[in-house]
């Protein structure tokens, strides 16, 4: 069993490095944390601001649980192996009440994140790489990484781009050099707490994608908060990951899986270097209730390609429509194929469903593909019939011989890597794209008892094409639309898609 007094280490920041010896820290007592006031730049300026504006760390602290937890190694999930070897990165932007101060906040952060790693102990482990790209997870308690930070800007300097998720929006989560740092050194779970001038705080979080899918990691959020309130936890995560190593596996895959394929290039071309390398911009869109229900009712027309079992949802007809004006701003051949991928969650489909509260991946990308020709000359059902066909085939059959082609002996070749100019891994951007969404999940429950939270996002757009549809904190049924694309199509996308409602 692992475990310390209270679970925190401090870290003075004399050097804005993540190396190796940097994650070692001094054990402090029972609540003396430590913190230097020397301060290190770690922000790149908003182009859109006439002067620079810092943020800057004051400290680093280790945090482990509180309580002893098991000492073991846990075998990962097929799923859990596919995942991008990086940390997820989401902020939380909140307006502090009055009678809370940053210091307050800071040390219910702490003490309640080393209680949260008790019961979500696995996040406080390393993983190890045990050959043919395969990962396992030595649950040793190592604990997270906490940063104290500070920033001469205000909330509304964020507010007014729309919380756009661009690079000084990812200076508010602690970085990893993931090719310096041995993988067996990085934490799982990377927290940032960064004060700003007006006095609000935003919280950056980033957990390994390998250990916990969105719908997990909102689970260990929302939990986290929960005991940060000093209530009692309501949901206990469930992690036995063995649920979903499924021994009765086909003896063949029965389906054809394009989503474990390489994408299409663009017509003419060998490869996709080129593309790889092009500048993206980021974007964020609001739809209204009113345009939604436009978008759902177009999509729902009397077309060849109406649904008659039932009608088409907001998701189908969003994604319906992002996939058919990026394609149409990008001005390909008639010929050319188009993937769309898409997050398909698992919990319900397969049989047994897996309990609630399971606490991993339960998640995987599915793929639908079109030319440029069907896309575009035909109505929006079509697109969005397209999107359900390839949801609705997402049964307890074809998960299994899913899991049978990512139980290969070399699994390295199924990992992508996201990250822009990246020539690792497949290339998800031009011609194709990913839309994942996040209006099924409660987002918004992240309440830490300390202010109003006043938006919850992803903090950084990995690559072109991708995007994120997530509810909007108004609660009027209302969404976002944050959307990645190569900058030279970035303004005629955000023309269009509003003109093509």
């Amino acid at each position: 069993m692992h475990g310390t007094h209270l679970g925190v280490r401090v870290r003075r920041n004399p050097k804005p490095s993540i190396a190796a010896k940097s994650l070692k820290c001094q054990q402090t007592s029972n609540h003396s944390f430590k913190s230097e006031k020397q301060k290190t730049s770690i922000f790149t300026p908003f182009s859109s601001l006439s002067c620079t504006k810092m943020v800057t760390a004051a400290a680093t602290h280790t945090v482990q649980p509180t309580e002893s937890t098991p000492n073991e190694i846990m075998q990962l999930s097929e799923i859990d192996q596919t995942k991008t070897l990086i940390h997820a990165p989401t902020v939380y932007f909140y307006r502090l009440n009055e009678d809370i101060l940053y210091s307050h906040a800071i040390q219910i952060l702490k003490e309640s994140l080393s209680k949260a790693l008790v019961l979500f102990y696995p996040l406080a482990g390393r993983l190890h790489e045990i050959g043919g790209g395969r990962l396992e997870l030595h649950c040793n308690a190592e604990g997270a990484t906490l940063v104290e930070a500070e920033s001469e800007l205000m909330i509304e300097d964020y507010e007014i781009q729309d919380f756009v998720p661009n690079e000084a929006m990812r200076e508010l989560i602690p970085k990893v050099d993931y090719i310096a740092t041995p993988i067996h050194e990085q934490p799982l779970v990377l927290v940032q707490l960064t004060k700003f001038s007006c006095g609000g705080v935003c919280l950056g979080l980033g957990i390994s994608h390998i250990l916990a899918d969105g719908i997990s990691a909102i689970h260990f959020v929302s939990e986290w908060a929960k005991i940060a309130r000093g209530e009692m936890t309501s949901i206990v995560p469930l992690l036995d990951r063995k649920i979903l190593r499924l021994g009765d596996l086909p003896s063949a895959p029965k389906f054809e899986h394009i989503e474990l394929t390489p994408p299409p290039l663009l017509v003419g071309r060998s490869d996709n270097m080129e593309e790889r390398k092009k500048p993206t911009t980021v974007a964020m869109i609001k739809l209204s209730k009113q345009q939604i229900n436009e978008l759902k009712s177009k999509a729902n027309e009397e077309t060849p390609y109406k649904s008659i079992v039932r009608p088409y949802t907001r998701y189908e007809a969003v994604a319906g429509h992002i996939w058919r004006c990026t394609t149409k701003v990008w001005g390909h051949k008639n010929e050319q194929l188009t993937r769309l991928h898409l997050a398909v969650d698992l919990r319900n489909r397969i049989q047994p469903p897996i309990p609630k509260g399971y606490f991993g991946n339960a998640v995987i990308r599915q793929a639908t593909i079109a030319t440029t020709r069907d896309l575009l000359s035909n109505p929006l059902a079509y697109a969005s019939s397209r999107i359900r066909e390839s949801i609705d085939k997402v049964t307890d059959e074809y998960i299994r011989s899913y899991l049978l082609v990512a139980n290969q002996q070399d699994i390295s070749w199924l990992r992508n890597f996201p990250t822009k100019g990246c020539s690792l891994g497949s290339f998800y951007g031009n011609p194709n794209m990913e839309i994942t969404s996040w209006t099924s999940m409660s987002v918004y429950e992240a309440d830490f008892g300390w202010g109003d939270l006043i938006h919850m996002g992803p903090a950084e757009m990995g690559f072109d094409g991708k995007s994120f549809i997530i509810p909007s904190c108004e609660g009027d049924g209302s969404i976002m639309v944050a959307f990645c694309l190569q900058t030279e199509y970035i303004g005629t996308f955000k023309q269009l898609f509003y003109e093509e409602i």
